[in-house]
């Protein structure tokens, strides 16, 4: 039986594709280099940003890769002010479920100064009692980052759920030893999900709470 569910955060919970899409393209253009396309950077969402900007940018150095997570920075938390809403009936859920007693945690590709800030903007902090970030473990899909959560939380692997839209969560939550759930609104196209043999598909975040109320998780 499931204790714990697992988040992505951009493209899972939050909708900040458009934002992100657009901050990495003004960073590009600001350190000089090519400016990617729009379903190039949709391809790189989930992953730490060093990782993210050396497929979008393969000929990219170290000081170019500072030069644009600094940039990329100002941008997204800064001067980008494209809306990055809830989705749908997330905060609704996320409370319903912890009160019926679900632990839950969130395992992102953002810094730890982006979720935090994101966290303070949305209210939801305390609804997880862990999370991790790419900067401060190892980028998805490595397991590291669920392996701390597990660890933290003292939930084995079998009794957690992975939730998020793009591969690279999927991927991460299969290593991991994890069951997983794929939502079909976020960055990738549910069709590159269904490789990964998600134990669920899910259109709208609501439908997570449903599918586990029939199977009595929270009985």
């Amino acid at each position: 039986m499931y204790k714990l569910l697992i988040f992505d955060w951009d493209g899972t919970v939050i909708d900040s594709t458009a934002r992100i899409i657009s901050s990495m393209q003004a960073a590009a253009d600001d350190c000089g280099f090519p400016v990617p396309a729009s379903s190039a950077v949709m391809n790189i969402i989930g992953l730490g940003l060093p990782e993210a900007i050396r497929l979008l940018i393969p000929a990219v150095d170290d000081a170019g890769i500072d030069q644009m997570r600094t940039q990329y920075g100002h941008h997204f938390l800064g001067v980008n002010e494209t809306p990055t809403p809830l989705f749908p009936g997330v905060q609704k859920t996320l409370e319903s479920m912890h009160a019926k007693g679900m632990r839950m945690a969130v395992a992102t590709g953002k810094s730890r100064r982006g979720l935090d800030r994101a966290f303070v903007q949305t209210g939801l902090a305390w609804l997880f009692e862990s999370s991790r970030c790419a900067d401060e473990t190892v980028s998805k899909p490595n397991p590291l980052m669920l392996e701390e959560i597990l660890a933290e939380t003292g939930v084995p692997a079998s009794e957690a759920l992975m939730i998020g839209d793009t591969e690279y969560d999927l991927d991460m939550g299969r290593r991991a030893g994890m069951d997983v759930i794929a939502v079909s609104y976020g960055a990738h196209h549910i069709d590159r999900l269904k490789g990964f043999n998600p134990v669920l598909e899910v259109d709208s975040f609501p439908e997570l709470e449903q599918w586990l109320d029939s199977k009595g998780v929270f009985a």
